[in-house]
């Protein structure tokens, strides 16, 4: 009776281990587990490694914005007609010269209210603004809607060829009483 519980025991271990596959046996497959795994650790690693050195290249070049000298040349005064506001540089340098019987002076074409350009009205003779209803006179001072101030003037002055000069950068405030500070108006 011990032999015969020893053979089944025997059958039963043999019969299991036909069933499952001894790690020393060769597969069917091509990868493992292990090696598919790896491969696809690697390849995260090398995409993640190539879209940050991506990232950090565009760096090394900054986003600027390249903009025209804020200074330049308008012509001669001659050019300008007493009591004419001249739209000639709004489109490009944002600016209206005006002449009137004192001399020349040039209003920054920037509403004051939200920094939207505003249109010269010659039939009504003043700067309105198409945003938000502001209107100025034709010196630019406000006088309806929500503009909180004035429009400011840029420097003016006249160089040695006798051309008119005008610099954006400098900037002149009614506010400030800076109006009747040299630079804002060229009397001529």
């Amino acid at each position: 009776m011990a032999e015969t519980i020893i053979n089944e025991s025997e059958k039963k271990v043999a019969s299991t281990s036909k069933k499952l596959p001894k790690k020393d046996e060769a597969k069917d497959t091509i990868w493992s587990r292990r090696d598919f795994f790896s491969i696809a650790g690697w390849g995260s690693f090398m995409a993640a490694l190539g879209l940050s050195g991506a990232f950090f290249t565009r760096l090394l070049f900054p986003r600027v914005l390249f903009e025209p000298s804020p200074i330049f040349k308008a012509g001669l005064p001659s050019d300008y007609t007493v009591g004419e506001v001249s739209t000639k540089f709004i489109k490009d340098q944002r600016v209206w010269i005006v002449r009137d019987l004192e001399g020349i002076y040039v209003i920054f074409g920037l509403c004051t209210h939200l920094g939207c350009t505003p249109r010269w009205l010659n039939t009504e003779a003043k700067y309105k603004c198409p945003c938000h209803g502001s209107g100025f006179t034709k010196e630019g001072m406000n006088f309806e809607g929500p503009a909180p101030r004035a429009l400011e003037r840029l420097k003016i002055v006249q160089g040695p060829d006798g051309q008119i000069i005008i610099d954006k950068s400098k900037k002149f405030l009614y506010e400030k009483d800076e109006w009747g500070k040299p630079g804002s108006k060229l009397f001529v």
